[in-house]
Formats: C-alpha cells, structure tokens, sequence
C-alpha cells in the first residue's frame, strides 16, 4: 500500500504566496463550504483561491480509486488509490469522510493528509456536500468553520438549473427535491451566505473567512 509520505506524495508546490498569512505561519485553519447545487458555492470558492491569495486557501487533497484522467497527477488532482488499497485505509479507520460513489470507485479524504497541509501553514478548504461538511465540522469543532451557501428559494434555484440548459427536466426535479432536503441542514453550519446577488456573497463569505483568521 503506498505511504502519503516522501517526495513522490509530498504536497504539490503551487507556486510562491506573497506576503503572510492572514493567521500566520503556523498551523493553518479549516474552511467547510456546502450548498444545493446551482447555489454558486464552487464560484465563490473559486473566486476567494484565485482573488485572494493572501487567504492561502488550498482544496484538500482527495484520495479515489478511479485511474488518472488526461494529465493528471498522483499527489496533485488526487492520490491515486487501488480499490484494495482504498478499502484498507478506511478498515484503518484513515478517512476524514469518504464516498462510495458506486460500486469499487471511492472517494474521501485522509486524516493524514489534512493535518500534513495544516503543518505546512496551509488553510484547507472542503467543497463537499451537506452530510460530509457537517461530519467534518463535528470532528474538528473550533478549528474549522462552516459555511452554508443558501439560494434566496427553491424557485430561484429551478430559474438557474433551467438557465444552464445542461440537464433534462427530470434531473432539475430530483435536483429540486435534493436541495429542499439539503437546505434542512442549514442550522448545523456556523454561518449561512445567502446567495441572492453573487458579488454581495462574495464580498460576505470574504469578511467572514478574513474573520475567522483573525480570531484566536
């Protein structure tokens, strides 16, 4: 079974940060983002890595035991995991949160790897969904924060799926019903950005991240 250590599975350089950290050198903090689909979480994730560098945000990074797409990386997109191998981390009990996502193809997120990315400074972010991103709250407690991206309501979420023209009206109707499900979990996170202009929630989960790293 491959060790996450040494230099083939060390964290990837991403090229150099300017400045400091808003918390420092030392041991990073933990950010959880979850939303229904089509809230526009990825976006403003996205948004915060790329625009705020300062932040040192850094996805975490995941294992699966599907192969290597196109040019992608063991260490980098993912650790590349055989099924075997997967099995046994979790019989390990080596998971932070994992997901069978069908039959033999996993996908979860190592203990280990999570604190080696701390170490090194980094503030590590989880886009996950609902279920995962409150698992993970409740193993970390204060050291990480929560946030929940709400759409303004149900019917303003089916205008956006509808305006993407990818899925069939099928799929936007067990999107729908997912979401109302998902949108019961809002009062388990430490905040909620309600997603009703987009650079209004941006600027919002700005402060509450600049926030949190400034807090004891």
């Amino acid at each position: 079974m491959n060790e996450l250590t040494g230099n083939q599975h060390s964290i990837p350089e991403r090229g150099a940060r300017e400045g400091t950290p808003l918390h420092g050198r030392g041991r990073g903090r933990l950010f959880i983002v979850s939303a229904p689909s089509g809230s526009g979480k990825s976006t403003i994730v996205q948004w915060l890595m790329k625009e705020h560098p300062e932040l040192n945000l850094y996805f975490s990074i995941s294992c699966t035991s599907r192969p290597p797409r196109g040019t992608e990386r063991h260490g980098v997109e993912y650790f590349f995991l055989t099924e075997e191998e997967f099995r046994q981390r979790i019989d390990n009990n080596e998971f932070l949160e994992y997901e069978e996502v069908y039959a033999g193809r996993f996908y979860g997120t190592l203990k280990a790897q999570v604190e080696k990315q701390l170490e090194a400074g980094q503030n590590v972010v989880f886009d996950v969904d609902v279920k995962g991103g409150v698992n993970i709250k409740k193993y970390y407690g204060d050291r990480a924060m929560s946030l929940f991206i709400q759409p303004p309501s149900v019917e303003e979420l089916r205008r956006r799926l509808e305006g993407r023209g990818t899925d069939s009206p099928e799929a936007i109707e067990n999107r729908l019903a997912k979401a109302e499900y998902e949108m019961t979990f809002a009062p388990q996170f430490d905040r909620v950005v309600v997603n009703d202009d987009l650079a209004a929630a941006k600027q919002e989960t700005l402060q509450l991240v600049q926030q949190f790293l400034n807090s004891k």
